[in-house]
């Protein structure tokens, strides 16, 4: 009897004493483990914890020593073509009053996914927008550094999720593709930050618009460890808010492109990331939200929003663990990074560009991981605003994945 039930919980929970940590279908290695149980909860994880020194230019901002991130994987497999995936995570260790300030709970992805075929399948619920490197595949041990690539903060919103439906899958061998269609953007919540703000989350998101987005993924066999890919976001933003000065109504029309190209060979890793965006209406929208600002505080900054917008970095790193220690199966490598980027590339008619938002990134540092699953890292970063002064910093952190 007892041996039956233990047999029992094995199938329905997925708890091995070792796992194969890969990506699958454009998540990150924990976040794919559902996809490879037999059926039942499987569960995993990720966190991330930094200590930021500013050693320089620090104004008023103080060192720190944060929990960023703790977040769970539960997911669920019916059967062997039907797949609920979660992701919820805590931000900055608490939540309560003052929790904006502080920490929040989130759902960041949920999501059923119905395996039909190789070359098309389906999925439906808040999903990960298919952009970039980290958007989708964001877990501490699949970056280097401590904090994610500017450029894929604020040119492409990471972490950026919406709710939809689409269709994934492979075109040939090789060549791999998501596409989906979901909620647009809340054009409102624009700023001389670029789109992030306008990322609804799933959160009572307004759909009075609608966005398509997609990806192509070049993964080719005659050269392992190459990928080669582009993606695009297209949707109206204006979410029934925004009127012209002739009464129609406006569509601030979002428009976002990337390309991005990996390699990794023995020891070495290359990145290379570009992305360029252009926001219909910017005019319009930077009134109507200086507006909205100044109602709250009559002392607000005018609100600009970039007609165009772009950013690009490459990095590049090598272990040399198998330098130091032949045997070894840890890992040791230091990164450099250079970014480059402006949320407001071209200012709207009538506004002045807000110079802060075009900076330069410096950045080099060294990632330890004893096992795959876990990684200490150390990196400094060198940061420059063509008006302005930005802090530079000094960060150690640890990350790990379950």
């Amino acid at each position: 009897m007892l041996a039956t039930e233990v047999e029992k919980l094995k199938t329905q929970l997925f708890i091995p004493e070792s796992r194969e940590y890969k990506s699958q279908y454009g998540l990150g290695p924990a976040a794919s483990q559902v996809y490879r149980v037999n059926r039942g909860l499987s569960i995993g994880g990720y966190g991330e914890a930094m200590y930021t020194n500013y050693t320089a230019n620090k104004g008023s901002n103080k060192d720190s020593a944060d929990l960023l991130r703790a977040v769970i994987y539960a997911g669920y497999k019916f059967n062997d073509w039907i797949i609920l995936n979660n992701e919820i995570e805590f931000e900055h260790a608490t939540t309560g009053e003052g929790s904006e300030e502080k920490g929040e709970v989130s759902v960041e992805f949920s999501q059923l996914d119905f395996l039909l075929h190789k070359n098309a399948n389906i999925r439906a619920g808040l999903m990960l927008m298919p952009m970039g490197f980290i958007n989708e595949m964001h877990e501490p041990t699949t970056f280097h550094g401590n904090i994610r690539p500017d450029v894929e903060r604020y040119i492409i919103p990471s972490t950026w999720r919406e709710v939809g439906a689409g269709l994934f899958g492979e075109v040939v061998p090789d060549l791999q593709y998501r596409m989906y269609a979901v909620n647009g953007l809340n054009a409102e919540e624009f700023s001389n930050q670029g789109i992030r703000e306008g990322r609804q989350g799933g959160s009572k998101a307004a759909a009075e618009n609608f966005a398509f987005t997609g990806r192509l993924d070049y993964t080719p066999s005659f050269a392992p460890g190459l990928l080669v890919g582009a993606s695009t976001f297209l949707g109206n933003a204006a979410q029934d808010n925004f009127v012209k000065a002739n009464g129609k109504k406006a569509d601030v029309f979002t428009q976002l492109y990337e390309g991005h190209v990996q390699w990794h060979y023995r020891g070495l890793e290359v990145r290379a990331l570009g992305a360029w965006g252009h926001i219909g209406d910017a005019g319009l929208v930077s009134r109507q939200n200086t507006s909205a600002a100044r109602d709250k505080d009559p002392t607000a900054d005018d609100v600009i929003v970039g007609k165009e917008n772009y950013g690009w970095y490459t990095e590049a790193a090598y272990d040399i663990m198998p330098l130091l220690w032949k045997e070894s199966t840890q890992y040791l490598a230091p990164f450099l990074r250079y970014e480059r980027y402006d949320t407001i590339a071209q200012a709207p008619d009538g506004f002045d560009d807000d110079r802060s938002w075009d900076r330069r990134i410096y950045q080099g540092g060294l990632t330890y991981k004893p096992i795959p699953n876990i990684s200490i890292k150390a990196d400094y970063r060198n940061i420059s605003a063509a008006s302005g002064q930005r802090p530079h910093e000094f960060n150690l952190g640890v990350g790990f994945i379950y």
